[in-house]
């Protein structure tokens, strides 16, 4: 017998005690170390109860064996590296818990329970108390006891109870909350479990006393199986590694079966990409540790309700016929989180990837009258409740023609691809050939559903289908018919890319409208309802027409680098007439980015805040959709000068993608150049996303990151025809960084030959900006474009703004003091409405010795002006041009306090105030400041000190 399999018997009469169940077993090699979660670990093992709940192969036993034996998370641990797998386990420091594991087996109930936790916590407080509690209920002086021990332990006790699930009896587990409450904190529960436990979470999580780590969190990242397969000798290709996440959601025990079986295979990287939960290393698995612990009626209602992509409490019971069926799925995702729950409201919820590969394997092999069955309850479901995509393709799927027949001819702007992400779904049977000649609108619902899944050959042979029926239909239908044609005909064109093609059947569709059709209406605040404003006939078929042909038209010219933003504001005010939500949505989100892109951030953020409001458009995920408007978002945030606003939106933004995990946070996240790879098909998007990290990178003072994430996005638009203003700003922005790093050749460089001749302002501004760096103010005049003239209208207003601030500090520079007031009023004027603060906050110290000057030669904008002085004197310092000398005496703290108050708009008396100080010592400090800045005045002080870096 093994020292690892070894009887361990107790002093005292009792059962006989496993050492192998005391001790943290060696997990299978090799185990790859995962910092992130030691550390989650670590810092939740300093509070009373950390529990880890997930079902089974997600890595609990491993994680919490490897940070036992590991002692936590030490600092040299990283992310690649293979877990010790020698028997001998790492001493804690003296800074940690003594850890105490128990292995919870089944029939742990009552005194056999008690008895490995006695023991367990016997040796790690060394106490000499024998013998183990002997009752199902312990009795008070044994629990009284032992909390008497854990109290008096010189370090706390980490006590792991690892498959803590397999407790039936919620008595057996009543003593460790009276430990937990006795032990004085020298008690810490880590416990792994499945499913549901007998102790009270609600209580804990409500005091803050318990942190949860689940599937979420144990899933592997892209890194993490990529460490794995390369540790089990499997190495395969970035994008071979994300599709292999992707496919098993990061499910740690799917990932080692396949780490196993990839390097069987000829073709690893083309078996990784088709890895799936029907094969056989996966389903048996899944079979026996997952399916095989549920009883009949759950592993039924999981079977039926894998018919759809994600499921309701509603559409659950009409599926199953069980009144039940909502509690079920609360169960399921909660105590046995076999089941995603979607932050939604009501809630929806999903399987994970392999194990819907399973259960619709599974549905297969049922008999097909009964899997038609199954569909066509869906399809009546989403048919009801508003959701015409998932509606059709049930109905096809069902055999339901003539269902799929109506939807499509009622819903047909809502049943095509706005996005690039196809529905994943086998194609239905083709319906018969006597159906299609009595109804070929149904030829037409089966090219839609086709369009969806991103089958665009199989929908071309549709429509061809339904073209040699068109003949026989009576005028009118006939009518209706040749247009739904070419609708469907836009939408292909579009997701093949062929520009040409979509503006040409864009044109043939527009043709079909009524005689004298109005344009569409446009209010001057948009409702936030999609409810249909017209009485429907030949109007509503009108503002179908617009909407769909305007969000076709723009989508294109977007993906081509323009910015359509009008062309999405009529579209989406001529779906809201038409009462079609999912187009509403689509020109609402980029309607909100490209508004923000000219600076017109009160309409950008009613329209973001509008796209979000929606619900999740009767079946479409809307996930672009809303990054399109977290995004906008963002840059009204930036805009506004709030920077921690913005990078919180541009994190809620990255994910639809594929942004790294951490992108959206401060100086220290990435700089999002894997974001730009990942959205080859949103370049206007990719562009303005890295436009507001470079500038939260230049906040954070690190412009560099910002100026390589710039130089990568004016390359990704280069092939971009149409992209020339957009391209215009990231340049600007590049040229911009340079000059300020210091690098005014590059900056000039960049600029040479593009902006000489004046025609574009953007790049003419900016060349006004890098000269009045250098400090040649004649080049700067010569440079500015005439911003106050009408075509400057057309600009964007944060160009405008510029160019006005610009001509302002030139006027002050010439000594026209009151035109540079007048000049700066004007700049308020514009800014004030649309909250833009950056341009002002962020700009260089002549600007915010303007603001400061105008304050006391008075302004309409009074609030503002202060607000904007406070916030320039507390932004984020921007890399400035060396200092032009070191002090020969330097400031004293009092000095450097009182010298960021001269900042501001508060007089000595009110400095004095704020500080608690005499008045007369004040200006005592204020003169010595003078003194030593070799200053006369307050304003060239603060002007002093920022030269030097000292605010």
């Amino acid at each position: 017998m093994s020292e690892q399999d070894r009887v361990r018997v107790e002093p005292t009469a009792g059962p006989p005690l496993l050492a192998s169940r005391l001790t943290p077993a060696v997990p299978p090699e090799p185990v790859v170390a995962r910092p992130r979660l030691l550390r989650r670990l670590d810092e939740g093992s300093a509070g009373p109860v950390t529990r880890i709940a997930a079902p089974a192969g997600w890595g609990k036993t491993t994680l919490l064996a490897s940070w036992v034996r590991l002692g936590g998370a030490p600092p040299e641990v990283e992310p690649g590296a293979v877990v010790p797998d020698s028997g001998e386990l790492a001493a804690p420091p003296e800074s940690r818990p003594v850890p105490a594991w128990v292995s919870v087996e089944v029939g742990d109930d009552g005194d056999r329970l008690w008895s490995y936790l006695a023991a367990a916590l016997r040796a790690a407080t060394g106490s000499t108390e024998s013998g183990p509690v002997p009752d199902r209920s312990p009795r008070p002086e044994h629990l009284e006891a032992l909390a008497a021990s854990l109290a008096a332990a010189d370090r706390p006790v980490l006590l792991i109870l690892d498959d803590l699930h397999r407790v039936a009896d919620p008595a057996a587990l009543t003593g460790l909350e009276f430990l937990l409450r006795h032990a004085e904190q020298r008690l810490r529960l880590v416990i792994g479990a499945r499913a549901g436990l007998h102790l009270p979470l609600h209580r804990l999580r409500l005091a803050g006393e318990l942190t949860e780590i689940g599937p979420d969190e144990l899933a592997f990242t892209d890194d993490e199986v990529a460490d794995l397969l390369t540790a089990h000798g499997a190495a395969l290709p970035a994008a071979a590694v994300h599709r292999l996440r992707e496919r098993t959601g990061g499910w740690p025990a799917a990932l080692r079966i396949a780490a196993l079986a990839v390097r069987a295979q000829a073709d690893p990287e083309r078996w990784a990409g088709q890895f799936g939960g029907d094969q056989p290393e996966i389903a048996g698995y899944l079979h026996e540790e997952v399916l095989a612990t549920l009883d009949p009626a759950e592993e039924d209602l999981l079977r039926r309700t894998a018919v759809v992509d994600t499921v309701c409490a509603d559409l659950a019971e009409a599926l199953t016929g069980r009144a039940d069926a909502g509690q079920a799925l609360a169960d399921l995702a909660g105590a046995g989180g076999l089941l995603h729950r979607e932050d939604t409201r009501p809630a929806w919820y999903r399987c994970e990837p392999l194990l819907a590969d399973l259960l619709r394997a599974d549905l297969a092999r049922l008999p097909a009258d009964d899997l038609r069955e199954l569909h066509a309850r869906a399809a009546d479901w989403y048919a009801g409740d508003g959701r015409p995509a998932d509606g059709l393709r049930h109905a096809l799927a069902a055999g339901r023609w003539d269902l799929a027949g109506d939807l499509f001819v009622a819903h047909w702007p809502e049943l095509t691809r706005y996005d690039r992400e196809p529905v994943h779904a086998p194609a239905p049977v083709a319906p018969p050939a006597e159906v299609v000649r009595a109804d070929p609108e149904v030829a037409l619902a089966c090219a839609a559903e086709r369009v969806c899944a991103g089958d665009l050959p199989v929908a071309s042979g549709h429509l061809g289908v339904a073209a040699e029926h068109a003949a026989g239909l009576p005028v009118p239908r006939r009518d209706r018919f040749l247009r739904l044609v070419t609708a469907l005909e836009v939408s292909v064109a579009r997701l093949a890319d062929d520009q040409a093609e979509v503006r040409a059947a864009a044109a043939r569709l527009l043709r079909t409208r009524p005689e004298g059709a109005t344009p569409t209406r446009l209010p001057d605040s948009a409702p936030t309802s999609s409810a249909p404003t017209t009485g429907g006939g030949a109007a509503a078929d009108d503002a179908d027409l617009r909407a769909f042909t305007g969000t076709a038209l723009g989508l294109v010219e977007l993906a081509d680098g323009a910015l359509p933003a009008a062309r999405f504001v009529r579209a989406r005010a001529a779906a809201r007439e038409a009462g079609r939500p999912r187009t509403e949505l689509v020109g609402a989100s980029r309607a909100a980015l490209l508004l923000a892109v000219r600076g017109e951030l009160r309409a950008a953020e009613q329209a973001a805040r509008d796209a979000l409001g929606m619900p999740p458009c009767r079946g479409w995920s809307g996930r672009l959709d809303c990054a399109y408007a977290y995004l906008a978002l963002a840059l009204v945030a930036l805009l506004r000068d709030q920077p921690e606003e913005a990078a919180a939106n541009l994190a809620l933004a990255g994910p639809a993608f594929g942004v790294a995990d951490g992108w959206g946070g401060g100086a220290e996240a990435g700089t999002g150049e894997d974001w730009l790879a990942a959205a080859p098909g949103e370049p206007v998007a990719a562009a303005v996303a890295a436009l507001c990290r470079a500038q939260l990178h230049r906040d954070a003072g690190d412009p560099a990151a910002g100026q390589r994430l710039l130089v990568r996005a004016g390359a990704a638009l280069a092939d971009r025809p149409s992209a020339t203003e957009l391209t215009s700003l990231v340049r600007a922005a590049e040229a911009e960084l340079r000059a300020e790093r210091g690098d005014l050749d590059a900056a000039r460089d960049l600029l040479a030959g593009i902006a000489d001749d004046g025609t574009d302002p953007v790049l003419a501004v900016t060349v006004a900006k890098v000269e009045l760096l250098a400090g040649d103010t004649a080049a700067a005049g010569r440079a500015l474009p005439a911003w106050q003239a009408p075509t400057a209208t057309a600009w964007p207003l944060p160009v405008r703004l510029d160019a006005g601030l610009l001509d302002a500090v030139l006027a002050e520079r010439a000594g026209d003091g009151r035109r540079a007031g007048r000049i700066l009023e004007q700049v308020l004027d514009l800014a004030g409405p649309q909250g833009c603060r950056r341009v002002f906050t962020r700009a260089a110290p002549p600007v915010r010795d303007l603001l400061a000057a105008h304050l006391d030669a008075g302004t309409a904008h009074f609030t503002l002006v202060s607000d904007l002085v406070r916030g320039a004197n507390t932004s984020t310092a921007r890399p400035t041009a060396a200092p032009r000398g070191v002090l020969d005496e330097p400031l004293t703290e009092r000095e450097l306090t009182i010298l960021r108050y001269l900042q501001s708009i508060l007089s000595n008396v009110e400095i004095a105030s704020e500080l608690s100080l005499s008045v007369n010592t004040v200006k005592t400090h204020v003169r010595n400041i003078y003194r030593k800045l070799d200053a006369t005045r307050r304003r060239e002080a603060v002007r002093r000190a920022r030269e030097l870096r000292l605010i």
